[in-house]
């Protein structure tokens, strides 16, 4: 029999993301009115009644049933700010340094083995990079020509002038290319080889305790929501929780949804012990249900990747988790709306977070506000037949 839900609380972890918060809760608010119409059902948005740094409270009418459930938005969108603080040239650095330790522990080919979306999205900062200092390279030089008609040689070198303005100018266009932005995002990760930086691993601890408190409390489930690089976030978190005895068999459901994942970029580093040993640990557990959503059509995801399998942690026997479902976006978006979105890679990436034309087994909107838990929503389901579980990785060890 499903496990009914009356009072749910949600703790979701974005990814790499400066933007505040607040974005997530008008995107809910939208995008589950547009569900809601679709589907027959209600999703009504209200003011946070909850502790917490940013959130809001959901009240939904879904399936013949009411339930309230209360948003929390884990941030660290204060880290990543800090983390793109860096000017010109340090991106440039961080460029080539991001890349060596890619190609140079040989990651970047085995990832290209699951997935060449993602690996193309990687490459597509320093792309743009590279070009936009050749185009200035080539202005300075023929600036530099044009001076020596008149002018001494040496003076040519004047047209090197030219090349910080327009790479800075390059840079306050970055909201349209987004260059900067996913360079900051890769190398975040590749910078300590795949351990988790030490603000990181605090935002972390913090995270743990806040889902520690209300594990405690009057609540039917307990979800959270990791998407992107959120979910390897999650990962560790809800690992730490189930170590130090946290979630109980006897205590709130819990269930985690990964959506649009890219744990392989962190777990194939040659450093990423902890995640590492987390995938491994978490799987195994009885008392979580770990639902893993994405789709083929989302070029920034390993869609379909088992993170645990290729990630070459999962133990030989005893293996639960995760469920890996595809979102089937050529099957759920119509095919007027497909076609809008097939290009818009960033946007796609979000879809998991929005509104499906035909929505199968999975609505997040249903998942998050539903009346039915996590666990039991999907505890028939068969696991999407062209998943990825083939290990990969070149680097296995959860031990420093």
């Amino acid at each position: 029999m499903p496990h009914t839900v009356k009072k749910r609380r949600v703790f979701y972890i974005p990814g790499y993301d400066p933007i505040h918060p607040r974005r997530y809760r008008e995107l809910y608010r939208k995008e589950g009115a547009a569900q809601g119409a679709i589907s027959g059902y209600e999703v009504a948005l209200k003011p946070k009644q909850t502790q917490g740094a940013y959130g809001w409270r959901v009240e939904g009418a879904i399936d013949g049933a009411e339930t309230i459930a209360d948003v929390e938005v884990l941030v660290w969108s204060d880290i990543v700010q800090d983390s793109m603080d860096l000017g010109v040239w340090a991106t440039y650095q961080q460029m080539v340094i991001t890349a060596w330790r890619y190609i140079g522990s040989g990651a970047l080919w085995r990832l290209m083995r699951l997935r060449k979306g993602p690996v193309v999205a990687a490459l597509y900062p320093v792309v743009f990079l590279v070009v936009q200092l050749l185009i200035a390279l080539l202005v300075a030089a023929g600036i530099g020509w044009l001076v020596t008609m008149w002018l001494p040689d040496w003076l040519g070198l004047l047209g090197l002038a030219v090349v910080p303005p327009m790479l800075h100018w390059f840079k306050k266009q970055d909201n349209k290319i987004l260059a900067y932005y996913l360079m900051h995002d890769y190398s975040y990760s590749a910078s300590t080889r795949g351990s988790n930086p030490p603000e990181l691993e605090a935002r972390m601890a913090e995270f743990s305790e806040r889902i520690a408190e209300v594990l405690k409390g009057d609540t039917d489930e307990v979800l959270v929501v990791g998407h992107s690089s959120g979910a390897h976030l999650a990962v560790s978190v809800i690992s730490d929780l189930h170590r130090a005895g946290k979630i109980k068999p006897d205590g709130p459901a819990f269930g985690f949804l990964s959506l649009g994942q890219v744990v392989p970029m962190v777990s194939f580093l040659p450093e990423a012990h902890r995640l590492r040993a987390d995938l491994g640990y978490l799987c195994q557990q009885e008392n979580i249900s770990w639902v893993d959503v994405s789709a083929p059509g989302d070029g920034c995801a390993f869609a379909l990747c088992d993170p645990v399998a290729v990630s070459g942690v999962a133990p030989e026997t005893g293996k639960r988790w995760p469920l890996v479902l595809s979102a089937a976006f050529t099957q759920t978006l119509s095919p007027a709306r497909w076609k809008e979105l097939r290009w818009q890679f960033f946007r796609l990436h979000f879809q998991y977070l929005c509104a499906f034309d035909n929505p199968g087994d999975y609505d997040y909107f249903k998942i998050t506000a539903g009346p039915v838990t996590l666990g039991s929503r999907f505890e028939d389901r068969q696991p999407s037949a062209s998943r990825i579980e083939e290990p990969v990785n070149k680097f296995t060890s959860v031990n420093p």
